[in-house]
């Protein structure tokens, strides 16, 4: 039954979105509803920016089928009593989200409303209640000081995701592989009910990567809604549990799983505060940027990233089925394989910037 419960949610979830994400498209180009190039975005030409309002949409749609109709013998407790505040913080962020494409908001107000979906999500005790490694020794209980954590974690993630969505494929590509991880995690692990959430998720942002890849390039974005909800619920899927209390992925774990938009995130804030900025000031010095910067095409940089996040997933769950030393190593690979790329990246750039070319 399980297997029929994973094969529909995929087929539904990319069936509405792609339907979604197409009637968007149509209506965008009627109504001129294009993207305007700023200081950080790169693109040229007249670009629909809604794409994200078809896929979220569907994606919550396809929640909401799961949450009226999956049993709860197949493991559904997630979809029950304490599950209906994480669908309305979802619904919470698509709404604005919708709104902010439409009308930008300013950065205190998305702040606001993330913080308030946030808080949603903590009045079902979903959080990192305690810091462990599963197969490494015993956890520590984190108290009261679990909720600015998981606050932090929840409006941080949700804004990382957003600042890597700045080349064709990028953040659908890598919230497609996080996903489909996440989703053998917990398939791994028997939390059926939030699994088949990251299949929905996955399967969603498939059917609107078949109109955003760059082939040759993307016949529309995501925009700020699409972008914010995917971080959004990134961020939450790791703190779902199935009922024995605590996250489902340690966050250890899930940060090691994202660590590329927050790596990104941290450098871009380090950047600004050295420069005397705004760490809401754009710029275009995010990774997708020193990477084109070092000759790459959105497709070469969709080509690194994704392998990127490929590995770290593998070393994730390698870590997770694993214990001891081997478990250990397979978690530090993946932190030091994520610092040694951005570390790579951002002196091979300076090189580039201050010589013209690199030396063959």
């Amino acid at each position: 039954m399980l297997s029929t419960y994973v094969g529909a949610t995929a087929i539904v979830a990319f069936a509405l979105s792609a339907s979604f994400v197409a009637a968007v498209l149509k209506t965008a180009r009627k109504h001129a509803w294009f993207d305007e190039p700023d200081e950080r975005k790169i693109h040229t030409g007249q670009i629909p920016r809604l794409g994200g309002i078809g896929f979220s949409s569907a994606f919550v749609l396809v929640v909401a089928l799961l949450t009226s109709f999956f049993p709860e013998s197949l493991n559904g407790l997630t979809y029950h009593g304490r599950f209906m505040p994480v669908f309305f913080a979802m619904v919470l962020i698509l709404a604005f989200g919708v709104l902010d494409d439409f009308r930008p908001l300013r950065p205190r107000w998305k702040l606001l409303v993330q913080i308030a979906a946030a808080i949603l999500v903590m009045t079902s005790d979903f959080g990192f209640h305690r810091l462990f490694f599963p197969g490494l020794g015993p956890s520590v209980e984190l108290g009261l000081i679990r909720y600015p954590i998981t606050l932090l974690w929840i409006v941080g993630v949700t804004n990382a995701v957003n600042l890597i969505d700045g080349v064709d494929g990028l953040a659908g590509g890598f919230s497609f592989i996080a996903s489909v991880t996440l989703a053998l995690i917990f398939f791994s692990a028997g939390n059926a009910s939030v699994a088949l959430l990251c299949v929905a998720l996955a399967f969603s942002v498939a059917g609107f990567l078949i109109f955003n890849l760059p082939l040759p390039r993307a016949r529309i974005f995501m925009g700020d809604c699409g972008s914010q909800l995917l971080g959004f619920v990134l961020a939450v899927l790791p703190l779902l549990d199935n009922g024995s209390g605590g996250a489902s992925l340690p966050l250890p774990y899930a940060a090691a799983l994202l660590l590329i938009p927050i790596f990104d995130t941290f450098s871009a804030i380090w950047r600004r505060l050295r420069d005397g900025r705004r760490i809401d000031s754009p710029d275009k010095s995010h990774m997708h940027h020193k990477l084109m910067v070092l000759g790459l095409d959105a497709r070469g940089v969709d080509a690194v990233v994704w392998s990127l996040q490929a590995v770290l997933g593998l070393l994730v769950v390698l870590s997770l089925r694993s214990a001891g030393i081997v478990a250990g190593l397979a978690l530090c690979a993946a932190y030091v394989l994520g610092a040694g790329f951005f570390s790579a990246v951002h002196f091979l750039n300076r090189w580039k910037n201050e010589n013209q070319e690199i030396p063959r």
